[in-house]
């Protein structure tokens, strides 16, 4: 039976209807992680290196998807709360189109900008090579990859959540086989690892595009329409923080990539890089939770049923606080076999590693929260408050403690900066939710 977002969501209601969301995003930080494991132990360790210096950029250039998806999604939730169908379709199909465009534009001044910015994020020698190589290949994908992402929010608002898991398998299955032929078998390394990865995003974007663009059963599907300037700057607006969250995080990245070859050299910026390819597998149901309950959260304020929004909320901080405590634990007890998958033919590279997830995870534990409290206020949308969050977190503690830690405790300084920042974060999340709880009724 298909949950609508106009239906009341009890525990096991809400559960089922973001499952789709969660295992989605989970999938997708699986084959993103199988990118690395081929290229760490069939390309080598500089190959691997190179990867996590440029991959920040690309993000960064990826992020306005982002931005779309989420902003979008909530002002389209909201419409079709209002009972305005045929109107949420024209903003709908504006956004994706719009992306494209955005998408394309972005992609060529990526390509344009690839080497002086490797050199400038540290690369040198043969990696400032690796890192053109592997970026001009992914940046020519980027327009699918970029639609890939905001289709990723707008299935869930089409009451399609299950459509939105199965491309993502579908592309995250190519992006595996591809990986497994190209690298594994026929030895094209880095560029094999690329091609297959920018074949994924091809699909992952394209196969929904084609789906809304035919008639379907869902909610929303591609349509006429015309410019509305209004709703582009609401939804950039409204997804500003996701926006910045991208772009923050990735500049972070960059940060602590400078901090890890101060204080580690290349072994520090590869074991940051399976750290993070590890906690994205891990926050990436968080991440999942809030794509799948945002549209939810629009509809209702959309509907004016409070309600329904208290039942959410409440429902959604407890299972963020309960999931943070069993994935710490979990990442305790995992830390040195998922390490040793990707490192474990470097004993010293292995052990730093090791050692720097287990700090690191400690962070898990008050995360959801943070990434809901930022979805939730985009969902409403307020995107000025979701901004705030977004940059508090992401930009502003983060910088302070990965520059202040280090003086402290050294290379332990900067993994533990993570965990820091999450309870910093979480202390202004709070006042936030206190603060804004009569304007929006959802306490």
């Amino acid at each position: 039976m298909t949950i609508k977002l106009s239906d009341h969501f009890t525990l096991r209601r809400l559960l089922k209807f973001v499952f789709p969301s969660i295992v989605m995003m989970v999938f997708t930080s699986i084959y993103g992680v199988v990118d690395g494991l081929f290229v760490s132990n069939f390309a080598g360790k500089e190959a691997f290196t190179a990867v996590n210096l440029i991959f920040p950029f690309i993000m960064v250039l990826g992020a306005v998807g982002f931005m779309i998806g989420t902003g979008g999604t909530a002002i389209v939730a909201k419409t079709l709360g209002e009972g305005e169908k045929s109107l949420a379709n024209k903003y709908f199909s504006f956004l994706v189109y719009a992306a494209i465009a955005f998408g394309a534009v972005i992609a060529i001044i990526g390509i344009l900008l690839l080497r002086p910015m490797a050199q400038l994020l540290g690369a040198e020698g043969i990696m400032v090579d690796y890192c053109v190589i592997y970026g001009r290949i992914i940046l020519g994908a980027l327009p699918f990859f970029m639609l890939q992402n905001i289709f990723q929010s707008f299935f869930v608002s089409a009451e399609k959540p299950q459509l939105g898991l199965l491309v993502t398998v579908l592309a995250g299955l190519t992006n595996i086989l591809l990986d497994y032929v190209l690298v594994g078998v026929f030895s094209f390394g880095l560029v094999g690892a690329a091609v297959a990865t920018a074949i994924s995003q091809t699909v992952g974007g394209l196969v929904p595009f084609l789906y809304f663009a035919f008639p379907n059963k869902s909610a929303l599907k591609l349509t006429k329409t015309k410019m509305y300037p209004k709703v582009l700057l609401k939804t950039c607006s409204n997804g500003m923080s996701e926006l910045l969250g991208n772009i923050s995080m990735s500049v972070v990245s960059m940060l602590y990539n400078f901090k890890l070859i101060e204080v580690a050299g290349n072994d520090g910026v590869a074991a940051y890089g399976v750290i993070m390819y590890l906690q994205f597998i891990f926050v990436s149901i968080f991440i999942g939770y809030a794509i799948g309950a945002a549209p939810i959260v629009s509809y209702n304020y959309g509907a004016g049923n409070e309600r329904e929004l208290k039942g959410v909320f409440k429902k959604s901080i407890y299972l963020m606080l309960a999931t943070g405590v069993a994935m710490t634990i979990a990442s305790f007890l995992l830390s040195e076999p998922l390490s040793k998958v990707f490192v474990g033919y470097d004993e010293g590279l292995y052990t730093m590693t090791v050692r720097g997830f287990k700090l690191f995870s400690v962070a898990f534990f008050t995360c959801g929260v943070n990434i809901f409290a930022s979805s939730f206020f985009t969902a409403l949308n307020n995107g000025v408050v979701s901004a705030i969050l977004s940059v508090m977190r992401t930009v502003v503690f983060q910088v302070v403690f990965v520059l202040m830690l280090p003086i402290l405790w050294g290379l332990d300084g900067i993994w533990f900066s993570s965990p820091m920042t999450e309870l910093a974060s979480v202390a202004v999340a709070i006042v936030f939710f206190i603060a804004l709880k009569n304007k929006y009724k959802y306490m």
